[in-house]
């Protein structure tokens, strides 16, 4: 489990530089009127990121809940799939924020390598959140989600605030 969980925090840092560097700085989303849907899609997988980040970080999901959690996995699949077409969509995308993603996407997929064997040997279980203590690396994933749920939260405000005329 500690592999999945460092390269989930790998995944989380580059995230962060990614929204820092990126979305903030660089092409200031949150000012732009048209980047009303991607900063909604970026909260979204951020909330998720939150939940997977809090969770995986003090508890194993067993039983049914293995199942929950993989939901959740894929539906961040999906949000960053639709993501990648509404950036492509609306804004173009310097060539580090490209080669970015695409880094993120190989890490995400090395995370979920490392994971699915154990969310199947979890969902052979009974159904319970199992407490789980992984040392540092569970306080670092507990800052990651209150950091990325911090980014949700400005990205959901930023979203409505671009709706207002300038």
């Amino acid at each position: 489990m500690d592999v999945a969980l460092s390269l989930l925090l790998i995944q989380g840092a580059l995230g962060a530089f990614d929204t820092l560097w990126y979305h903030e700085l660089r092409q200031r989303l949150p000012a732009r009127p048209g980047a009303r849907l991607e900063l909604r899609l970026h909260a979204s997988r951020d909330f998720a990121y939150a939940g997977v980040f809090g969770s995986l970080a003090w508890a194993e999901w067993r039983g049914a809940l293995a199942w929950v959690l993989a939901t959740v996995l894929l539906l961040e699949v999906v949000i960053t799939l639709w993501d990648f077409i509404e950036e492509d969509r609306s804004r173009t995308l310097p060539a580090g924020e490209r080669i970015m993603h695409t880094v993120m996407a190989i890490v995400y997929g090395a995370f979920l390598a490392n994971l699915v064997p154990q969310l199947l040997a979890w969902s052979k279980t009974p159904t319970e959140f199992a407490p789980a203590n992984y040392g540092a690396i569970s306080w670092l994933m507990t800052l990651m989600a209150a950091g990325v749920l911090a980014s949700g939260l400005r990205d959901v405000v930023a979203s409505c605030s671009c709706l207002a005329p300038r």
